[in-house]
């Protein structure tokens, strides 16, 4: 027996489009789930890490369009055991796509991502332009 999210409004699609540009990441849905995510900023870079436990590096899709990262993949569904029934199933099987909008001006040619332990890490560097200058303002004659 296949566990896979119901989404229990499939003829919202159009808004959940809506909304997922709007928000700029994706909804869980009854075809995708919902990838749990950690963004870290720092002030040179931007770090993404996701949980992808049994996922092949080369089996993830990491695409950034605009200011939009977006991962996607499949988990495969686990060789199932003839000799009894499962009494709990919890382990997600199935498609996964998560889109996040960066908070910064990046370079995108520079991102790396890296697989390790079934944690994917990306890291992508700020570009020049979203460093944050410090300007002191400076007194001017006092008028009387």
């Amino acid at each position: 027996m296949a566990l896979t999210p119901h989404d229990p409004f499939p003829d919202i699609a159009p808004v959940r489009q809506a909304t997922e540009q709007f928000l700029g990441q994706s909804l869980p849905g009854a075809n995708r789930t919902w990838l749990p995510v950690d963004v870290f900023e720092t002030s040179v870079a931007v770090e993404i890490r996701a949980a992808l436990p049994g996922i092949k590096p080369e089996d993830v899709d990491i695409t950034i369009s605009g200011d939009v990262l977006t991962l996607r993949g499949e988990f495969k569904v686990g060789a199932g055991r003839e000799d009894g029934h499962y009494r709990r199933r919890e382990l997600y099987f199935g498609t996964f796509e998560r889109s996040l909008r960066l908070p910064e001006r990046f370079e995108a040619d520079k991102a790396e991502p890296v697989f390790e332990s079934g944690i994917l890490t990306i890291t992508i560097p700020k570009s020049a332009k979203a460093e944050v200058t410090h300007i002191k303002a400076q007194a001017g004659p006092t008028r009387e």
